[in-house]
């Protein structure tokens, strides 16, 4: 089902669908998730010991021995244990830390671009139909799923409605802050009366 060499391994990931949280284990020769997904023979995917429930549910979460997934319905995909690539099949990119909108979630994390390409060139040329964020992180407040963090997602390309580059700002930047109000050490005398009083009227007596 799966191009590739070597002895088949045992990949648990998550699939976030449209509707559904997928956990289970794919059987491939692939050794990252990207090429799990994205040279796969067919637009769905088999996993094994499989259990899956909706979004923001708290109902009862089905489980199955074997279940197939349409990968068109994928948002994204995270792998429960990542692996690195095999040295000879890595090509040197760059990262670029970017924002990607894929509704009803948002993922943040670095995208790997062409080097010795300006941004908008480097963009152009990010094809594939699942493609790498490392360092990632996921959430949406619209179906209440929390942020989580992963070494790697492989987001659904075809999916993701914005792709851009973003850096995370600080609200307070630039700003000036009050500057914290010293505490007397402990054992030292506090104020004195004369210095908390309110100040009074100097009233001196009349001719």
């Amino acid at each position: 089902m799966f191009a590739g060499m070597g002895a088949q391994l045992q990949v648990p990931l998550t699939l976030y669908t449209d509707a559904f949280v997928v956990h289970g284990t794919a059987e491939t020769r692939q050794r990252r998730i990207t090429d799990l997904l994205n040279l796969a023979d067919e637009r769905f995917l088999v996993l094994a010991h499989v259990t899956f429930d909706e979004f923001g549910t708290v109902g009862q979460t089905v489980r199955a021995e074997f279940a197939q997934v349409n990968l068109a319905s994928v948002l994204f995909a995270v792998a429960d244990d990542p692996v690195e690539p095999a040295p000879e099949l890595r090509t040197p990119k760059v990262q670029e830390q970017a924002l990607i909108s894929i509704p009803p979630f948002k993922v943040t994390g670095h995208i790997h671009l062409m080097p010795e390409r300006n941004l908008r060139e480097a963009l152009i040329e990010l094809t594939g139909h699942f493609l790498p964020v490392t360092d990632g992180t996921f959430w949406s407040d619209s179906v209440a799923e929390p942020r989580r963090t992963a070494a790697l997602i492989a987001v659904n390309h075809e999916r993701a409605q914005i792709l851009a580059p973003h850096r995370e700002i600080d609200p307070w930047a630039g700003l000036d802050r009050p500057a914290p109000v010293e505490q007397p050490a402990e054992g030292s005398p506090g104020p004195s009366a004369a210095d908390t009083a309110w100040p009074t009227e100097d009233r001196g007596s009349s001719a």
